[in-house]
């Protein structure tokens, strides 16, 4: 006769707030990042069905908008929840913390309204541009807040445009009454969960070389179902597998003048005055960061529900690599909260080199923690039974990411640390 097998211990451990301490956040911040605690354990739950299927969260976007947080970048005067940027990174972190893959694919939805919202309103515009630019947004706003309706920001082409070197490839010429827009995107985020996509595309000039020059940018936003929209290429990768991030393709397809989520020149000019708009893929990889850590002291501390009480917490080395993973996670923090707190328009100098400090640390850090949180949990941590393998797996992604994969941090903040504006080599005889 075989013994009963024991019960786990209760849970003690209580992780940390997302933010560190949570007396400093506002009360619209407290709230909102509750919200998503009280939805994260569903959103982990489901996590390993979409990255093992490579399946779209549709039931955790269920959820976010059940929740009210489509919305919740779109401007109170519009009927959202009214989040800067700070807010919502810190919101955006903790869905990360539950699960990856709709933290980083909610961030391409959240970018349509914040780029338009907040980001735009900071940006100068004659009244006409500005009361136009109400009208339309209106329009959008209230597909989202009203209809529910989820925005994607299909980005990358497969050459230079992704990283704001040259012109996009995704072209639209002015049309009676709207633009006719063509070209290809790659890693489309959302392909065919979004209802619409805000397309980053350049805006044709008769006469000028190559059809337009980056200052000719323009982000329309193109319906799903939109004749000459197609889906493309299968879906497989390392990790976000979740995402879906599929290829898109556009064939002459026709939008109005409403599709345009900013005026005309707008997006070169917020690109150039408000580079933390970059920043919001990386809030993702905190989340993650502080999920292995938690993971990791639970295991350590035998409190993972299902698994047996078996307690590993007392061996000096486990002991020292969970210090070296706080220790990894605190500054990854302490950054990531600087970087929230300097977002804003016409940054200086110090600022800008801090955001590519900050973004870089972070992407890098959340895989270094993966990698320590799978060495000290041991054997069983590779497992897809456990969720280390998939975090260590989805924090991999985060330095290969446009438009500041982790080499192009390095690039620009090298030349800012040793450059002053203007400031050109001599040439040396």
């Amino acid at each position: 006769m075989t013994s009963p097998r024991p019960e786990p211990v209760a849970t003690r451990y209580q992780p940390s707030h997302i933010a560190g301490n949570a007396a400093n956040l506002t009360p619209l911040q407290r709230e909102l990042i509750e919200r998503v605690a009280e939805l994260g354990p569903g959103f982990a739950e489901r996590a390993a069905r979409y990255d093992r299927d490579a399946s779209f969260p549709f039931e955790n976007y269920a959820d976010l908008r059940a929740a009210g947080l489509l919305g919740i970048c779109v401007p109170e005067a519009y009927g959202g929840l009214g989040a800067d940027f700070a807010t919502y990174v810190m919101v955006s972190a903790e869905i990360g913390r539950w699960c990856g893959s709709t933290a980083l694919s909610f961030n391409m939805h959240v970018c349509s309204c914040l780029w338009s919202g907040a980001i735009a309103d900071a940006l100068d515009m004659t009244a006409e541009e500005r009361a136009e630019h109400h009208r339309i947004r209106s329009i959008h706003y209230q597909r989202i807040v009203q209809g529910g309706q989820v925005y994607a920001q299909p980005f990358s082409e497969g050459g230079a445009a992704a990283a704001g070197a040259a012109p996009w490839g995704t072209l639209a010429k002015r049309v009676d009454g709207g633009y006719v827009v063509s070209g290809k995107k790659i890693f489309a985020s959302l392909a065919g969960a979004a209802d619409y996509y805000g397309v980053l595309c350049t805006l044709e000039r008769p006469g000028q070389a190559a059809g337009g020059s980056r200052r000719d940018a323009m982000y329309l936003a193109v319906p799903a179902n939109a004749p000459g929209v197609t889906i493309s290429g299968d879906w497989d990768p390392l990790g976000m597998r979740g995402t879906v991030s599929r290829n898109l393709l556009f064939s002459e397809v026709f939008v109005p003048d409403e599709a345009r989520l900013m005026p005309e020149g707008a997006y070169f000019h917020a690109v150039s005055r408000f580079p933390h708009m970059f920043a919001t893929l990386s809030p993702t990889y905190l989340g993650i960061a502080q999920a292995a850590y938690d993971f990791t002291v639970q295991y350590l501390r035998a409190e993972v529900p299902g698994m047996p009480p078996v307690m590993r917490r007392m061996y000096p080395t486990k002991q020292y690599a969970v210090a070296e993973m706080r220790i990894k996670l605190e500054a990854t923090r302490a950054l990531f909260l600087q970087n929230a707190r300097d977002a804003c328009i016409d940054p200086d100098k110090d600022a800008r080199m801090r955001l590519y400090a900050a973004h870089y640390t972070i992407m890098e850090n959340a895989n270094d923690i993966c990698r320590l949180a799978i060495r000290t949990c041991g054997g069983q941590a590779m497992l897809k039974s456990l969720p280390l393998e998939r975090l260590y797996r989805d924090s991999r992604c985060g330095s290969l990411m446009l438009p500041w994969t982790a080499e192009l941090c390095m690039d620009r903040l090298g030349r800012e640390c040793l450059y002053e504006a203007g400031e050109r080599d001599e040439a040396i005889e």
